[in-house]
């Protein structure tokens, strides 16, 4: 009897576990990664939601790394679910890992801009001649630049050096009384904010719609592993509705979210508030998402197939 009762309180435990676990919810704690800088900031307001406990059902742990080589091997070991990083690195492990990824969203266009500390630049051809400092080999960066100045026929004719970070490109163009320096916001407002003497020369926005007209220039997207997706497929919905308010949130209270900028360290509250409005923050999903990476990626692929991993994404490859 005594055996009974145990087996049938064991029973109603049981019954009362799966019940407080509401239909459709995520089971585990999902792990999201972003690059800081741009592609982290549209993030901070959901960061911010989850300290609290699950959002609408989903549990979150968020990491926040410093390059896209420390993003690669977390997502291809499976140690994130979601990941914010440069678009043609996500063709790039789609390619290299047989479609195991699947991308959610662009959330972020063209944040670079060629700067200089001074006033003789003020279009693509007054690059002639010149050393452009530069970081971000092997990325956006650089498929974006050499892919402009190529079709510019400026080639060769700019000599880039490139760099490891951005902040050494910061302190090159400190250094140098002719430098010029790409760089992407928020180092823009940085290097601004240490020199007053450094400008804005070009949007390299603007460049790409010249010589590009039909494509525009896209640095972020989020991915998800393909497994992730298709095993928690309403947990996934509800990240894509939380990440759309999170930008929401970022581009329409700048102030307030420059302080969650600077809470999470991604960069200095001071240089968020103004950066911010910079950065292009988006989140375009659906048929949009398709009509806008798609035709970067080909531009890219025309320009270098490696850069996106030696051939063009699958239909499977957007969500």
């Amino acid at each position: 009897m005594r055996n009974k009762i145990i087996v049938f309180f064991l029973v109603l435990a049981s019954a009362a576990l799966l019940w407080a676990q509401p239909a459709g919810e995520a089971t585990d704690e999902i792990r999201v990664a972003a690059l800081k800088g741009p592609t982290a900031m549209g993030l901070v307001r959901l960061m911010d939601e989850a300290e609290s406990g699950p959002v609408d059902g989903n549990s979150y742990s968020f990491s926040i790394v410093a390059s896209p080589t420390e993003m690669t091997p977390m997502i291809v070991r499976g140690e994130v679910d979601i990941a914010a990083l440069p678009a043609n690195l996500a063709s790039v492990i789609y390619n290299n890992t047989d479609g195991a990824i699947q991308v959610l969203a662009v959330n972020t266009l063209g944040v670079l801009y060629i700067v200089e500390n001074g006033d003789s630049v003020h279009s693509l051809e007054d690059l002639a001649g010149r050393t452009v400092y530069a970081s971000g080999k092997g990325s956006t960066p650089e498929y974006s630049l050499s892919y402009i100045l190529e079709e510019a026929g400026l080639a060769d004719s700019v000599r880039v050096e490139w760099m490891s970070e951005h902040a050494e490109c910061v302190a090159a163009l400190l250094n140098d009384p002719e430098g010029v320096a790409l760089l992407p916001q928020p180092f823009v407002t940085t290097a601004m904010m240490q020199n007053p003497d450094i400008r804005v020369a070009i949007d390299l926005n603007d460049a790409w719609t010249v010589v590009s007209p039909d494509s525009a220039l896209i640095t972020g997207v989020i991915v998800a592993r393909k497994d992730f997706v298709e095993a928690e497929p309403d947990a996934v919905d509800r990240f894509i509705d939380q990440y759309r308010a999170s930008t929401d949130f970022a581009n329409s209270s700048t102030q307030e979210a420059a302080a969650l900028v600077g809470k999470y360290d991604i960069v200095p509250e001071k240089v968020a508030a103004i950066a911010l409005p910079e950065c292009n923050i988006v989140c375009i999903t659906g048929d949009g998402l398709r009509s806008s990476l798609g035709p970067y990626l080909e531009v890219l692929y025309n320009a270098n197939p490696a850069s996106v991993g030696g051939s063009l994404p699958g239909e499977d490859f957007y969500y």
